[in-house]
């Protein structure tokens, strides 16, 4: 099925957006960019780029934005007797990442924003990644209606495990993609493990 034509536009003016951020940043820092020259540099209206972006500083978690949107249509494109986290696994690493893009970015946000500004941003991603596994549970299971807690349980649960995941990676001195795909196989791995006589996750 063929996308519509303004979707299409959209998205491409999104990626504009995000590779002209992108290079003012590495030249002249987060702080000395202002939309302006980003929407310039992209060759946008200023009114264009706050269609997209509420302001240069979401462009950082523009990667985020756009990997939750192909998280939904995969977890919804997987087979439905699928155990879960396989599901969600599979989502997450169907998504066709530009690794040189996301690591310029989450270099940017550890470098030249506030903690405390990227924490609050995940939170909220954090949030829409369980709120589309509730979703897809509420979608799949005949008696969900009478399952909520359970389903509301089940996405938040592995929603933060993998927002952990990230915060780990995140601290580490050295932080590649390939480390990152390691730690999240190895976090649903524990979950479908689940917990030992300890309580603790367990590693397969």
């Amino acid at each position: 099925m063929s996308r519509h034509p303004q979707t299409v536009r959209s998205e491409r003016t999104r990626v504009a957006l995000r590779r002209a951020a992108t290079e003012l940043f590495a030249a002249q820092g987060v702080e000395a960019t202002s939309a302006e020259q980003i929407a310039e540099r992209a060759g946008v209206t200023l009114r264009t780029f706050y269609r997209h972006f509420p302001s240069k500083h979401d462009v950082l978690f523009a990667d985020y934005d756009s990997g939750l949107q192909w998280f939904r249509k995969a977890l919804a494109a997987r087979p439905a007797g699928e155990p879960l986290v396989a599901s969600v696994r599979a989502a997450i690493f169907a998504f066709p990442y530009d690794v040189q893009a996301i690591t310029q970015m989450a270099a940017f946000r550890a470098e030249q924003l506030d903690p405390e500004r990227i924490v609050g941003h995940l939170r909220l991603v954090e949030a829409d990644l369980a709120e589309a596994i509730v979703e897809h549970l509420e979608h799949r299971l005949e008696d969900a209606a009478g399952r909520r807690l359970d389903i509301v349980v089940t996405g938040r649960s592995i929603a933060a495990a993998l927002f952990g995941t990230m915060e780990v990676w995140m601290a580490a001195d050295d932080r590649s993609l390939g480390d990152l795909a390691d730690l999240s196989h190895a976090t649903l791995d524990a979950l479908e493990a689940g917990l030992d006589e300890q309580g603790m996750f367990r590693h397969r």
